[in-house]
Formats: C-alpha cells, sequence, structure tokens
C-alpha cells in the first residue's frame, strides 16, 4: 500500500515540523475497478447496487498497521465488475484518499457477492 501524495505531504510535515495538522479519527475502505494513483482521483470507485464504503480500524505493531476486524462490504444488489484496487479515506463518501494499493488478486463481484477483508490482511507498512 502506498500514502496518496497529498497524505504522504501531510505525514511530513505531521514528522518534520510543528505545522498543525488534522487527523482522521474515521477510515473507510473504498474498492476500485481501475487504479487510484499517486493522486488518489484517478481511478474508477464501485458505485450502484447497494456498495457503500465501509468502516475499518487499525492496530500498530512496529512498523506495520493492519486492520483490527474483517471488513465486510454489503452484498452486492447488482454487479459490481472486477475490484482490483482499495483505497482508505477519511470519510464514507467523498472526503480524501490516504493510501492505495493494488489487491493480490482481483476479484469479480456480482450480484449476491460479498467482498470481504479478514482479520489481519489489510496491512500498511512504513519502510
Amino acid at each position: 500500500m502506498s500514502f496518496v501524495n497529498a497524505f504522504e505531504t501531510t505525514v511530513l510535515q505531521w514528522s518534520l515540523t510543528t505545522d498543525s495538522v488534522t487527523r482522521p479519527t474515521t477510515w473507510y475502505v473504498g474498492l476500485f475497478t481501475s487504479d487510484p494513483t499517486e493522486t488518489g482521483a484517478a481511478g474508477t470507485e464501485v458505485s450502484g447496487g447497494s456498495y457503500a464504503r465501509t468502516a475499518v480500524t487499525f492496530s500498530v505493531t512496529g512498523d506495520t498497521a493492519s486492520n483490527t476486524a474483517a471488513v465486510e462490504f454489503p452484498a452486492a444488489t447488482a454487479n459490481w465488475g472486477t475490484v482490483s484496487h482499495i483505497g482508505i479515506h477519511d470519510a464514507s463518501t467523498g472526503g480524501n484518499m490516504l493510501v492505495h494499493a493494488v489487491l493480490s488478486a482481483s476479484k469479480v463481484i456480482t450480484d449476491g457477492d460479498v467482498f470481504r477483508i479478514p482479520t489481519g490482511d489489510l496491512d500498511i507498512t512504513l519502510d
């Protein structure tokens, strides 16, 4: 997973200056059918068919943050397409993308499918 450019700036400001930065207090996973890129503005987020970003919580051990509970999206009520990327956002709609990643395996989501990320499988690592 990679921070998007704007969030990289926020991390640097928080880490290396006395600038005041606003920290998110809730995070949401979004699903994408194409790469949202480092700008966080590209890509196609899934829409319709009961899709909604889903809240996620993290714990940190060493240099890795991992999801503390399974992330389960609502059952699709229409075809969502091939989910290939995810993003971590600071809002359930709109807001800012903070982190993005390509999935290790794309997943076709059709009517009735549920997209799940098991506990501990969503890792964000700083190196």
